[in-house]
């Protein structure tokens, strides 16, 4: 019988007393495991014999409570009334706190006594008086413990919280082990103890589990052991409860007799004995290299391949169920034998020239090497893909990467192969250092063109510099000549109105005796000038003399008359 079960967080529990009459009819034949199966978004409600939700047990226990909302003073006053009504011994002291002397229990705690072997516990916070104040006869303090504690066990009373990421593993008193997760219970023994045997962090379980092949990680475990006296010289410890944590996109196989079950992603733990773990799977995309055995060619040349496998796994329960714990292990069997069969039917030449199998060269029917190309293209894929499809395996891809022969008449082909190949890459090499050669040359040919370009750009700029200088020289100059022609203009201009004005005011002097000092003046001036040993002779005629004298006594006479008509 197969199921799939992915409910998030469960326990797998023993038979099941309400199940179905059909069942056990059912129970030797093995149902046809669906071909379309997948996990992804197919989740099936189909009831099972060993999975059921991860909580607190269910039957009825003798003073066992559950610990609820109103907490655990609300349990153990639960507790205390069903002692009460089977007239057993109560487990809530009677004794009243006060506030002056005793022991304190204060808020949030319990305080524990030891009343001739039985529990009591104190609820109240507060002071509690010792003897002779109060009866303790046959009593004995033992401290307090906190009301959130995760464990309290106290003379055969145990009180058990814990949180949402916490699993209790719990052995009754008749040794049956169950698992309490995000609750607590308050229990009471009367023959036996309930034994904590370990609190689990679900989350960060110790054992990571990885697929030696590819790495991958399938989850993590962990196993809960108690320790048993088989004799009274030997201890031994058991595995009683197997917590696993399977990663989104993988699962787990559990088995009981011949009945397989598929356990998605999520939290779970084991606890039946009959169930066992199986194994982990992943459901991604794997990928591999994988040697093969020494295959003979048909001329007996023996020959190793090395594979290239890329596989995803859609049904595990089909993996499971021919008894493979990986994919590998049967991809690696059946692709052992039918490349076996392929190569068993070739010679040793139709497959010397070709160095790598694969997709990129299967389109040539030309090659020396079709009839080992068609036959994996048409032979071992197809005959992969079916083989690998009864066994939930979907091939993605197969190639052939490398292959050796091994031999004599290998070794001598391999030297006549390798000859001929050191005579290609030799005829390569000059090939390729020719086109070097070659690209050199070019390469030198365009910096020298670039250098060309460059000096011819350079002339032009340099030509366009000294243009650019002359006619800039050229203005300056220019614009100097101009500007002194005006200056001298202005110069003379300026002299010329000096000289007009200093005659017109000469002109306006009419007195004899002024005339006399600026011909003195003017003398000095002249001697100062040209020294006192300075003779000067008159370079004019005789007759422009007496035109001289006769202008300088006709000026004079005139300026006489302008002088007298002023006064007058």
């Amino acid at each position: 019988m197969t199921s799939t079960i992915m409910d998030d967080g469960r326990t797998v529990i023993g038979e099941s007393s309400s199940a179905p009459q059909g069942k056990a009819e059912e129970k030797g034949k093995q149902r046809p495991v669906p071909r379309n199966f997948k996990l992804a978004g197919n989740k099936q409600e189909i009831s099972s014999d060993f999975m059921q939700p991860m909580h607190m047990p269910e039957e009825n226990r003798p003073f066992f409570v559950n610990i609820g909302r109103s907490g655990v003073i609300a349990a153990l006053e639960e507790l205390d009334k069903q002692l009460q009504e089977a007239q057993l011994p109560r487990v809530l002291s009677k004794k009243v706190p006060t506030d002056w002397t005793g022991k304190e229990i204060a808020p949030g705690q319990l305080g524990l006594i030891n009343h001739g072997g039985t529990p009591k516990v104190l609820t109240r916070p507060g002071r509690y008086p010792g003897f002779p104040l109060r009866n303790w006869w046959a009593r004995s303090w033992c401290g307090t413990k906190g009301l959130s504690d995760t464990v309290i066990e106290f003379q055969g009373l145990t009180v058990v919280q814990v949180s949402q990421n916490q699993a209790a593993v719990v052995s009754d008193p008749q040794n049956q082990v169950f698992v309490v997760t995000n609750s607590g219970f308050v229990a009471y023994a009367m023959e036996g103890t309930y034994d904590v045997l370990s609190i689990v962090d679900q989350t960060h379980l110790p054992t990571i589990l990885k697929d030696k092949l590819t790495g991958v990680t399938l989850g993590w475990t962990h196993e809960v052991k108690m320790r048993s006296k088989v004799s009274s010289r030997e201890e031994k410890e058991y595995v009683v409860a197997t917590f696993l944590n399977i990663p989104a996109n993988n699962c787990a196989i559990l088995q009981r007799d011949d009945d397989l079950e598929l356990l998605g992603a999520g939290q779970s733990v084991i606890t039946n004995p009959s169930v066992t773990l199986r194994g982990l799977y992943t459901l991604g995309e794997n990928q591999v290299e994988m040697p093969t055995k020494d295959i003979f060619t048909r001329d007996q040349v023996p020959v190793s391949l090395t594979i290239y496998l890329k596989w995803q796994l859609t049904e595990p329960l089909k993996l499971a169920h021919h008894g493979y714990s990986t994919p590998y292990e049967a991809l690696r069997d059946k692709t052992q034998s039918i490349l076996t069969q392929i190569v068993a039917h070739l010679d040793y030449s139709s497959m010397v020239k070709q160095r790598s199998l694969g997709p990129d060269n299967m389109d040539d029917g030309t090659d020396p090497s079709s009839p080992f190309l068609d036959a994996l293209r048409t032979r071992a894929m197809d005959d992969m893909h079916d083989a690998a499809l009864e066994y939930g395996i979907v091939l993605k891809d197969l190639a052939v990467i490398d292959r050796q022969f091994k031999g004599e008449i290998a070794s001598t082909m391999d030297k006549l192969t390798t000859r001929a190949l050191q005579a290609q890459v030799e005829a390569a090499n000059v090939d390729r250092e020719n086109s070097n050669k070659v690209k050199q040359e070019e390469g030198a040919l365009a910096v020298t063109q670039i250098k060309a370009q460059a000096a011819n750009t350079q002339a032009d700029a340099e030509a366009y510099r000294v243009i650019a200088a002359a006619k800039a020289q050229a203005q300056r100059i220019k614009i100097e000549a101009e500007a002194q022609a005006e200056a001298t203009r202005m110069q003379a201009e300026a002299e010329a109105e000096a000289v007009r004005i200093k005659a017109k005011a000469d002109e306006l002097v009419v007195d004899g005796f002024a005339r006399e000092m600026e011909l003195r003046r003017l003398e000095v001036a002249r001697v100062r000038a040209y020294g006192s040993k300075t003779v000067f002779v008159p370079t004019e005629s005789t007759g422009a003399q007496m035109g001289n004298a006769l202008a300088l006594g006709m000026a004079a006479t005139m300026g006489a008359e302008n002088g007298r008509a002023v006064k007058g």
